[in-house]
C-alpha cells in the first residue's frame, strides 16, 4: 500500500476518534455517534457542524475499503453466538476451496 493510501487511513481515523486498532463494530459506532454529533437536522438551529457529513462518509468509506481487504473479522461480538456452521460459512463460505458449491446443500 502506497504512502497516499496510508496517509488517508490515518485521517479517516483521526477524524472518527478512533484508536490505532480498531474491530469493524467499533469503527461503525465512531462514524455513527459522530454523525449524531454533526448531522444538521439533529443540530440546534444556527449551530454549524464541526465536521461536514460528507467528510464522515468519506472517511467511513475508507475504512471500510480497507478493512474489506481482510478475510474474516478481527472480532466478533461477544453477545454474538452462533453455530459451527454459520461460523465457518461466515469466514470462509466465499472461498472457492472451501466454500460450498453453488447450488450446494
Amino acid at each position: 500500500m502506497d504512502r497516499q493510501k496510508w496517509q488517508e487511513i490515518d485521517w479517516a481515523r483521526n477524524l472518527l476518534g478512533l484508536g490505532e486498532r480498531a474491530s469493524l463494530d467499533e469503527i461503525k459506532r465512531a462514524f455513527r455517534r459522530r454523525c449524531k454529533e454533526n448531522h444538521p437536522d439533529l443540530l440546534a438551529e444556527g449551530q454549524k457542524p464541526a465536521i461536514a457529513m460528507q467528510d464522515l462518509n468519506r472517511a467511513y468509506r475508507i475504512l471500510l475499503d480497507y478493512c474489506a481487504g481482510f478475510r474474516f473479522p478481527l472480532r466478533q461480538g461477544l453477545d454474538e453466538e452462533i453455530d459451527d456452521e454459520e461460523w465457518w460459512m461466515n469466514r470462509f463460505g466465499n472461498d472457492p476451496l472451501w466454500g460450498r458449491s453453488p447450488g450446494g446443500a
